[in-house]
């Protein structure tokens, strides 16, 4: 999980997918209905959700990476799912959204924690926090200006450390 006092900007779009697809994961736990993993994507000004079918976690995430990285002229995307999220006290339930855009080097995590108390009633926190950078499954899709999408490690720590180990080594 990311430290909470760094500021990390996300583009507005993908936030504002991200932060959608979490809302409506909570209405529908809200409404008693078990979260199926889904994704959004936003074509023009259009959002499409699509159910990830498989019987595993791996096999939603390998669904979910298939449907969005066949998505061409999508201009962003989100994926959620009812997860955790390693906090300072330990694990927790969080509702959880990453995404990405075309062409960018990562994506972004976003996570709306929630409990259950004795009675079986959710209790979500307010607002989302972030939980880090992930994988992009639109690395590969050309940016809607057309761009091809530059070599890149698939998060910015990753890219610190290959920076790194590049440094070390010029200076042997």
């Amino acid at each position: 999980m990311a430290d909470q006092d760094q500021v990390v900007e996300i583009p507005l779009l993908l936030e504002n997918v991200l932060r959608f697809s979490i809302n409506q994961a909570r209405d529908r736990m809200l409404e008693g209905e078990v979260i199926e993993p889904f994704t959004a994507l936003a074509v023009g000004d259009t959002l499409f959700f699509e159910v990830q079918e498989g019987n595993t976690p791996d096999e939603r995430f390998a669904a979910a990476r298939k449907t969005v990285a066949n998505a061409k002229g999508a201009r962003t995307y989100g994926f959620c799912y009812d997860g955790f999220i390693d906090t300072d006290m330990g694990q927790t339930d969080a509702i959880i959204a990453q995404g990405g855009m075309p062409g960018e080097p990562y994506g972004h995590a976003i996570g709306l924690i929630y409990r259950v108390d004795k009675e079986g009633n959710l209790k979500f926190h307010n607002e989302p926090i972030y939980v880090g950078p992930c994988q992009n499954y639109m690395l590969t899709l050309e940016s809607i200006v057309g761009e091809m999408p530059k070599e890149s490690a698939e998060t910015p720590a990753e890219a610190d450390t290959a920076e790194s180990a590049e440094d070390a080594a010029q200076e042997e």
